[in-house]
């Protein structure tokens, strides 16, 4: 028998404050069909004042347990993926055990900016197969309207705020490519392509948060190119290939960007789960929510192979197989 760590629910919180296209027209040099054109963003959330990155990712890993039928206490671990923390530290995990009131267990951050969701759900598994943990809460959060530079009408408009979240349980298979649960990961980075997408601003830099900074075009180049190996590489692991895949869950960031990788990977755009018009780029949250939308939609049903993949600052670029 192997053991597999298989999704038990899935969960997905947005602010109350949607801001559209159209919001942005009263202070740059932008419009509505130029940001739709370029990106395929139709409108985001933007979190509340004082509204912070471990409340959002609170409301979410509520509703997982709720769709998984655990208490909070069930959870053996907690992994937050996120790159807008409420503090420097403590971890924003530990912030989700206290305000969950979980009084066991243990929880750390990941940090892969965009790719942080599929670092954070390849580190769960090894969590569950090295026997480490059997239940493992997986949140994707962010606030990334707290990094905008308001002025750069390029990036300002890309990003907002959310968090998704699930519940992963030990679970004994057969080995096979047909069963539940995470069938393989791939992750990579390289330190060299920094200048393409980082924050400008740090504790031992700055001593400020700082603004997010992107060269948007080289990025697209890169995307494209590492999302569509990166996925390949995954399913070669699990000794599947694309006509095997139901479902690509792919990083929300870009429509265009979306639109390449699936046709290298030559998959069409049908089977891909899209949010990205209504949510905007939420970072390390795109992939969790992305699939919470998909199951309430009906698009991901339990049996579906699904290919989660995503590129971030570092840059860091990773994918997961999973089995529905």
């Amino acid at each position: 028998m192997t053991l597999r760590a298989v999704v038990r629910g899935v969960g997905h919180y947005l602010p109350e404050r949607i801001v559209p296209n159209a919001e942005f027209e009263k202070s740059l040099d932008t419009t509505d069909e130029w940001i739709r054109t370029r990106s395929g963003i139709e409108r985001r959330h933007f979190a509340a004042e004082g509204q912070t990155t471990s409340d959002m990712a609170v409301i979410a890993a509520q509703k997982a347990l709720a769709a998984a039928g655990f208490e909070p206490n069930d959870i053996d671990a907690v992994i937050v993926a996120t790159s807008t923390p409420d503090l420097t530290f403590p971890s924003v995990a530990t912030m989700v055990q206290a305000k969950l009131g979980m009084t066991r267990g243990y929880g750390f951050d990941v940090q892969a900016v965009c790719a942080g969701f599929v670092f954070a759900l390849a580190n769960a598994n090894g969590q569950i197969l090295s026997g480490m943990a059997k239940r493992v809460l997986v949140i994707g959060a962010e606030t990334f309207s707290r990094i905008m530079d308001w002025e750069d009408r390029a990036t300002c408009v890309l990003f907002g705020d959310g968090a998704g979240a699930l519940v992963l349980e030990a679970e004994e298979s057969t080995g096979t490519t047909s069963d539940r649960g995470i069938l393989s990961s791939d992750l990579n980075s390289d330190g060299s392509y920094r200048e393409m997408l980082y924050v400008d601003g740090g504790v031992s830099t700055t001593g400020t948060s700082g603004k997010l900074r992107m060269q948007g075009n080289a990025l697209f180049r890169q995307a494209v190119e590492k999302l569509t190996s990166t996925a390949s590489a995954a399913l070669d692991k699990a000794g599947l290939t694309d006509d095997d895949v139901d479902w690509i869950v792919p990083h929300q960031a870009n429509i265009r960007i979306i639109q390449g990788t699936v046709k290298k990977l030559r998959i069409p755009m049908e089977r891909v789960v899209v949010t990205l018009q209504d949510h905007g780029n939420t970072s390390a949250a795109s992939i969790p929510l992305a699939l919470s939308v998909g199951v309430e939609r009906g698009q991901i049903k339990q049996g579906d192979l699904l290919v989660t993949e995503a590129i971030g600052g570092g840059l860091a670029w990773g994918s997961v197989v999973l089995r529905w």
